[in-house]
């Protein structure tokens, strides 16, 4: 009789509850003790919980919310038709982003997110507009996520302060700038709160979040905090806060500033990476820990020295990140304590370690550690050790560090691998199939940059695995190519450059990889002709330097860099028009045996911003649709015979490297060129046969850092405008490579071009005087005018060019003297002033007598050293007042001789007179001749390296 009442009981209890789970059944069944009854039981409350559910799908959402969800769309700008859900049906309830309780129809949920559940965010979907207050209607509301978006700077609403029922409130990434209202602080049941990646919000302060006594997580990474100086003693307070972010916050502490903190807080998860944290920190992690810290991220602040002792007691931790901070000597001993630890990443720092005795220390997690970087360090020593108890390990990178010796085949024994990174050592040996024997799981693969390294695996090897990325760059591999590569049908990136290739490449070759994105088998010899590239998915090429021959084969749309430079391709290059690449970004094909005209598609690549087809053989004219590459930043089309004029490119605003170079071009330098090219920094026109003047228009290229127009057929004078070139005093730094004249010997320039300044006008036809106010470019490196028909004389100020390296004024009509600045030149190691009308005695300066005569010869009037011709007695004076390579007054060597006696004895009598400044002076000479001593040796151990390479 019991049991029946206790089952009625409950049931009734059931039947006017919100929600009927399973679990309430179970309860009702412990509650009936009889066997024979509980099956009856479950079966009435089986009927009993679905006809509830039947009853609950009537209930629609409350009309006032749904009018006020209609009203927050209005405000809303939805390009996409992301909310075309809502007003389409009656249930509100229904409706994309909203959910409503089952049994009284109020919305509980509101998520506009662009944030789908693979992380994928489309910001072309991004919902815009205002926040319409009508949101408070939704008095129930207990999740808020509007991330992801784009509201365009607006202040996060201070009415959301007024929806007092939230629980989570998501806003990260979601364009919100101005203060964050304090009102938030009212929500004293939210347990989430994430503001992350909303760059343009403030806090006045973070007194306010202590109020917010339910939260469990916080998030307000990528948000400045460097005005909240006070943030650990806020952030002390949050007593009920379990994770807390704080990455990107310009976060700065004292050590000061944190003796008086009494901490009320219990953090299990802690990340506070790429602020600007000393190591003071360490002191707040420890008050403010709970013991059963789990996380600690401090990745990319200023850490310095070795790694505190403050870990020693948690040894509930599992993840700690001190990547890319300044850390010093070891992992050290107390590191035996985490025997929890799964994830240690100790990256980019200055560890100094034998890797035996590293790994001997992390042994105690061997059961646990799963992922393991000590990359970018100075662990050292061969890693001749035995990995097999790291059971868990998935994931282990010792890449760039100073490792020798051979691959242990223990590693091959760690069965959850997946991913593996040796490269950027001196690893030696032979790497067989033991390595892999058991490493199933693997998908990515590094061992490159160990040129020591031999890879020696059977052919018809088929390893256990499958891998995505694999990488043996700068290793031995060849001569024949790894036929096993093509059993890895699950390759998205190959990497196998400088690997002493001599080989073929295999018959369709690419038709085994239907996923492969990157491909670079660069620096190798392999030759044959280019695979059929057409119908892969690849998006990187890179077979530079090899022997490939025969004609270009079409591409795929998703191609966006393509590399073939130092081949021996042939042909014409009207393949390229079968390609549809709308993000094809960088093309090379210079130094092959490229030929014909260009063809005129250059349209169909609108995001091409580096196009090379330098050193080919291509001729014909420009085709006009190269200047529908608006984006285009690098042109070299130097090397190749092209004729005719210059098509316009006035629409290539963006272009900064310009390289027709060692062409057949003709006609006048377009005026174009300096009023639409404005962010051009090299401009290399040299031997063409341009003709005409140089117009004007060039001297509003501020920031040119090459300029060679030489070997033309160019007339007129020099602009009195070069002045206006302002480059010569901008040290921003720009990147290309081109081939300039420099120090009298053709070099090609790669990387940094900022601290190159080069201009080059030689062999033309110019007259007229050199400019004076080209003495104003201070920074110039470079300067040659030789070959013209320039005439008049040095501009006396010449010697205000004090970063001079070259400077070749040869083969003109130049008259009169040399001025006396130029032993200013102090960093001058290239001159030639040959075959001019220069005449008087060559400035005295160190510089200038240690060039060879040859730089001054044909200048009939010149003396003086280091020309054998001398000046005569009475002809030592040339030039005006300001000279002073003339008589020296026999009062100048009477005051010279006075003053050292007067000097010697005040310097010596001391040293006489007083013991210790003579024992002091002493020591002084025989400090400074060990420092020259040290100084020798050193540099003279750099020049045998130079030598010996």
């Amino acid at each position: 009789m019991v049991s029946y009442i206790a089952f009625f009981g409950v049931l009734c209890i059931a039947s006017f509850s919100s929600l009927c789970p399973s679990s309430l059944c179970m309860i009702i069944i412990m509650s009936v003790r009889s066997i024979r009854y509980s099956v009856l039981v479950w079966h009435l409350c089986l009927v009993t919980c679905c006809s509830s559910s039947v009853g609950s799908s009537n209930i629609m959402c409350q009309e006032s919310e749904r009018r006020a969800l209609l009203q927050l769309k209005q405000g809303l700008v939805d390009e996409f038709n992301v909310l075309a859900s809502w007003g389409s049906k009656k249930d509100c309830c229904e409706w994309r982003g909203i959910a409503c309780n089952n049994q009284t129809g109020h919305v509980i949920t509101l998520n506009l997110s662009n944030n789908s559940s693979d992380d994928y965010i489309d910001a072309e979907a991004s919902l815009r507009g205002e926040i319409d207050p009508s949101l408070l209607e939704l008095r129930y509301l207990n999740y808020l996520d509007l991330s992801f978006n784009d509201f365009g700077g607006i202040m996060i609403p201070k009415f959301i302060g007024s929806l007092t029922r939230l629980k989570e409130l998501k806003l990260a990434r979601a364009n919100f700038s101005g203060p964050v209202p304090s009102q938030l602080g009212n929500l004293s049941n939210l347990h989430t709160l994430d503001l992350e990646g909303n760059s343009d919000v403030s806090f006045e302060s973070l007194e306010w979040l202590s109020h917010l006594s339910s939260l469990r997580y916080l998030n307000i990474s990528e948000i400045d905090l460097s005005r909240n100086r006070n943030w650990p003693q806020s952030l002390s307070k949050l007593t009920s806060v379990i994770e807390l972010q704080l990455f990107e916050c310009d976060l700065s502490v004292n050590l000061r500033s944190l003796s008086s903190i009494n901490s009320s807080a219990s953090f299990q998860a802690i990340d506070l990476s790429f602020n600007s944290l000393n190591s003071s920190i360490f002191y707040w992690i420890a008050n403010v820990s709970s013991s059963n810290l789990v996380h600690i991220g401090l990745s990319g602040n200023y850490l310095q020295g070795p790694i505190p002792d403050v870990f020693t007691n948690m040894a509930s931790l599992k993840f700690l990140d001190l990547s890319e901070n300044q850390f010093e000597g070891g992992i050290p001993k107390f590191f035996q304590s985490l025997r929890s630890l799964e994830s240690l990443h100790l990256e980019w720092n200055q560890f100094s370690q034998n890797i035996e005795e590293s790994v001997k220390i992390l042994s105690c997690a061997d059961n646990t550690l799963m992922d393991l970087d000590l990359s970018q360090n100075r662990f050292w020593g061969s890693l001749g050790l035995d990995f097999t108890s790291f059971t868990e390990l998935k994931f282990l990178s010792l890449s760039q560090n100073l490792l020798n010796g051979s691959l242990p085949e223990s590693i091959g024994q760690l069965s959850s691998l997946e991913a593996l990174d040796l490269s950027g050592n001196s690893l030696n040996g032979v790497i067989t199939e033991a390595h892999f024997l058991n490493l199933s799981r693997l998908q990515a693969l590094d061992v490159s940059d160990n040129p020591a390294l031999s890879i020696n695996l059977s052919s018809n090897w088929n390893p256990p695995f499958q891998l995505n990325e694999l990488y043996m760059s700068s290793c031995k591999v060849g001569p024949a190519f790894p036929k096993w590569i093509q059993t890895q049908r699950n390759l998205t990136n190959l990497c196998i450059n400088n690997a002493g290739i001599l080989d073929s490449l295999p018959e369709k070759f690419l038709d085994q990889f239907s996923g492969l994105e990157d491909l670079d088998l660069s620096l190798n010899q392999i030759h044959g002709k280019l695979p059929n590239f057409s119908s892969s998915l690849l998006t990187y090429v890179n077979l530079s330097s090899n022997l490939f021959s025969g004609a270009l084969p079409s591409f795929p749309p998703t191609i966006q860099y393509l590399i073939l430079s130092g081949n021996k391709l042939s042909g014409p290059l009207s393949s390229l028009c079968a390609t549809q690449a709308p993000n094809f970004f960088l093309l090379d094909l210079s130094v092959n045996l490229l030929s014909g005209e260009l063809p005129k598609c250059w349209m169909q690549f609108p995001a091409l911003q580096l196009l090379n087809l330098g050193k080919n053989k291509f001729s014909g004219k420009l085709p006009s649709s190269l200047g529908n590459l608006q984006l285009l930043w690098i042109l070299h089309l130097h090397g190749n015979n092209f004729s005719g004029e210059l098509p316009s490119l006035e629409n290539c605003t963006k272009l900064g490297v310009l390289d027709l170079g060692a062409n057949k071009l003709s006609g006048k330098i377009p005026p174009w060129i300096g009023q639409s090219l404005t962010q051009l920094f090299v401009l290399r026109l040299r031997s063409n046969e341009f003709h005409g003047i140089i117009p004007s228009s060039l001297c509003s290229l501020s920031s040119i850092h090459v300029l060679d127009l030489s070997q033309n057929n160019l007339s007129g004078a020099l602009p009195h405008c070069f002045s206006n070139i302002t480059a010569s005093s901008d040290d921003t730094s720009v990147f290309g490579f081109v081939e300039i004249v420099w120090k009298g010997v053709e070099i090609e320039f790669g990387g940094n071009l900022a601290h190159v300044r080069s201009i080059d006008i030689s062999s033309n036809h110019l007259v007229g005087d050199i400019p004076e106010n080209i003495t104003s470019m201070l920074m110039l490196n470079s300067l040659n005018l030789s070959g013209n028909n320039l005439t008049g004389k040095v501009p006396e100020k010449f010697g205000n060019l004090n970063s001079l390296e070259s400077l070749d004024l040869s083969r003109n009509q130049i008259s009169g003297r040399i001025p006396s600045s130029f032993s200013s030149l102090n960093f001058l190691s290239v001159l030639d002033l040959s075959y001019n009308d220069l005449s008087g005695r060559i400035p005295l300066g160190t510089q200038l007598q240690s060039f060879n005569a040859s730089a001054y010869m044909g200048n009939s009037g010149l003396c003086g050293p280091p020309l054998t011709q001398q000046c005569p007695r009475d002809g030592t004076i040339t030039g005006t007042e300001n000279d002073d390579d003339g008589i020296i007054s026999m009062g100048f060597f009477v005051s010279t001789v006075l003053g050292f006696a007067t000097g010697f004895w005040i310097v010596c009598g001391s040293l006489l007179l007083k013991s210790s400044w003579r024992h002091a002076y002493f020591r002084f000479l025989d400090d400074t001749r060990d420092l020259v001593y040290v100084k020798t040796a050193v540099y003279k151990a750099k020049m045998q390296r130079r030598l010996h390479r």
